[in-house]
């Protein structure tokens, strides 16, 4: 027995016969001066955090910062939709020139993902001070 909306199904036992795939959601939320003076303290962190990709990408804008912080919720955010214990920043990749934004997974982040069989979504935002992310796997 199954049902369109998504739900639990029970046989008429009253036992589960089905569970329909949930969506996994990750979100985080981070003060983009904290990245900057982070980033103005330790020179090298950036280069850890994010790909050569990314920090081209940011460099091409007028507040790079802004933009760097975005992508470090996103890769926070995705790290929490997929329950990740111990990953590497690099494994998450944050694309994106035209177009919405997506994900390139890769090392435990990319496992994860097969694993669970899911694929991952995400929306970015920031304001002047402020930057956050959205993941949703599904």
């Amino acid at each position: 027995m199954s049902d369109r909306s998504g739900s639990v199904v029970f046989d008429r036992a009253g036992e589960v016969e089905s569970r329909a795939a949930m969506a996994r959601v990750g979100i985080d939320l981070l003060e983009i001066e904290r990245l900057e003076r982070a980033l103005a303290r330790r020179p090298r962190l950036a280069e850890r955090l994010f790909t050569d990709g990314e920090r081209a990408y940011a460099a091409g804008r007028a507040r790079p910062v802004m933009h760097l912080a975005a992508r470090f919720c996103a890769k926070e955010a995705v790290a929490k939709a997929l329950a990740l214990e111990s990953w590497n920043w690099q494994d998450i990749e944050v694309l994106g020139s035209g177009g919405p934004p997506r994900v390139r997974l890769s090392g435990s982040a990319g496992a994860r993902a097969d694993e669970l069989r899911v694929e991952i979504e995400i929306s970015l935002t920031h304001t002047h001070g402020m930057a956050g992310a959205v993941a949703v796997a599904q």
